[in-house]
C-alpha cells in the first residue's frame, strides 16, 4: 500500500475522534484537516513511523491542544447533526446521548481524550501513553477519574463520591 493510501486509511477513525473531540462538525472537520495537512507536510517521516495510527492521533492530540489554548470567541452550536446513528433514536435514547456528550465537554481535555480514544478508538493503555507522550500511569489515573466525574456528571451529582480504599 502506498503511504499516502495509507494515511487515508485512518480518516473515519480521525474525523470520528475529532468529532467527539470537539464537539461539533465544523470544528472536527477542520482538526482533522490540519493533521492530514500536518502529517502530509511530514511525508519524509513516514517511512520511520511505527504505527501510523498512533502518529496520526498523536498530531492531532497536539493540534487540539494547542487550539483549545489560544483564546477564541464564545460561539453557540445550533447544529446537533453531529450525532449519526445506524437508527434513528427515540427521543429519550437522543436526550440520553445529548446528556451524555453535554457531561464530556465538562471533563478536564485531559480526562476526555483518554476516555474517547479508549471508547471510541478501542486503544490500549499503552498505545494512548504513546500517543499522548504520558506515562501508561497517567493515563490510568485520569481515566480512573475521567469515568467518575462523567458518572457524577450524569447522575446529576456535583461532585463524584471518593471511594475509600480498604486495606
Amino acid at each position: 500500500m502506498h503511504d499516502d493510501q495509507q494515511l487515508l486509511t485512518w480518516l473515519p477513525r480521525l474525523r470520528r475522534y475529532a468529532r467527539a473531540l470537539a464537539g461539533n462538525r465544523d470544528d472536527a472537520d477542520d482538526l482533522v484537516q490540519d493533521t492530514l495537512e500536518r502529517a502530509w507536510s511530514r511525508s519524509g517521516l513516514w517511512r520511520g513511523v511505527a504505527d501510523m495510527r498512533a502518529w496520526l492521533f498523536a498530531i492531532m492530540h497536539n493540534l487540539h491542544v494547542d487550539g483549545v489554548r489560544r483564546p477564541r470567541p464564545l460561539t453557540v452550536d445550533l447544529d446537533e447533526d453531529f450525532l449519526e446513528f445506524a437508527t434513528p433514536p427515540t427521543q429519550g435514547e437522543r436526550l440520553d446521548v445529548l446528556d451524555l456528550q453535554a457531561a464530556l465537554d465538562l471533563l478536564p481535555i485531559e480526562q476526555k481524550e483518554i476516555l474517547l480514544l479508549i471508547a471510541l478508538e478501542d486503544m490500549a493503555y499503552a498505545d494512548i501513553a504513546a500517543t499522548l507522550g504520558i506515562p501508561i500511569g497517567t493515563v490510568m489515573s485520569r481515566l480512573s477519574r475521567g469515568r467518575e466525574r462523567l458518572r457524577a456528571l450524569m447522575e446529576g451529582r456535583a461532585t463524584p463520591v471518593r471511594l475509600k480504599v480498604v486495606k
